[in-house]
């Protein structure tokens, strides 16, 4: 059902189909015609699955059960240290049951950022419940570092677009796209962990493979964060969400040659 959605959406929608393929082309994670238009469609795919699961994700009890992950140690390692867990969930894979999984643990608070479909807020605060959420604004900042200092998760996106004085241009597989800063300086300002984390979506329905890494305990730059997002995304590009548009510029930022 999510693999038709996929194809739906794309046909219906010219602007999101052109964007997917944009981005898609552009990153250079494929070559040739056939490999690419074999990615394209893998992607499509993924895409309309990653709107599918969501409901069970939000809703379904059992869906943290569907999830299996042999790299859990590292977060148990970090909270073992006395240190807040600071997880990088890209737009890969099903990002949404990374931190219901970590739920299950320890104490996570996720940055939230209001959709703009207005009827969907409901049901997504309603579907997170599991997790304590942060808006994105000063006061949303100001909750992520109380929990970290406390020793305990936070989750967000760290390729989701920055607002205006909230981040740097840094390329992003061969184009600028304005990074958050957010994230090196939460390490900076607790010492907290940094660890990666893609749940890899397997097939026919069989749940998910949550994939962590841990970063080096320093300060990350928005240069570094965007080469280690491009690697993990490497691993699976068929679940990565190419129609997300990563290379805006934010209202009142000031644009760099290239950008979009």
């Amino acid at each position: 059902m999510g693999s038709l959605l996929g194809r739906i959406v794309y046909v219906l929608s010219p602007r999101y189909a052109a964007r997917l393929r944009e981005n898609l082309w552009k990153s250079g994670v494929c070559s040739g015609e056939k490999e690419q238009a074999r990615l394209l469609d893998r992607s499509v795919k993924e895409a309309g699955k990653s709107v599918m699961e969501l409901i069970p994700v939000w809703f379904g009890r059992e869906m943290a059960e569907k999830v299996e992950c042999e790299d859990w140690h590292l977060a148990e390692e970090a909270k073992a240290a006395g240190k807040g867990v600071l997880f990088l969930t890209p737009h890969l894979g099903c990002f949404e049951i990374s931190a219901r999984y970590t739920s299950r643990y320890m104490p996570i608070t996720v940055l939230y950022r209001r959709p703009k479909l207005s009827w969907v807020e409901p049901f997504m605060l309603s579907g997170r419940k599991y997790a304590n959420l942060a808006p994105a604004d000063v006061s949303g900042v100001r909750r992520l570092l109380r929990a970290l200092k406390k020793g305990e998760a936070v989750g967000l996106l760290p390729d989701q677009a920055p607002g205006a004085g909230e981040g740097e241009w840094a390329d992003f597989f061969g184009r600028p796209a304005y990074t958050m800063t957010l994230v090196g300086k939460l390490q900076k300002a607790t010492g907290a962990a940094i660890i990666m984390a893609f749940a890899e979506r397997l097939p026919a329905g069989k749940g998910y493979r949550l994939h962590l890494e841990a970063l080096p305990e320093k300060e990350i730059t928005p240069a570094e964060l965007n080469r280690h997002i491009e690697e993990m995304v490497k691993k699976s590009p068929e679940q990565y969400l190419w129609s997300y548009n990563r290379y805006k510029v934010p209202a009142g930022a000031k644009p760099k040659e290239g950008s979009c």
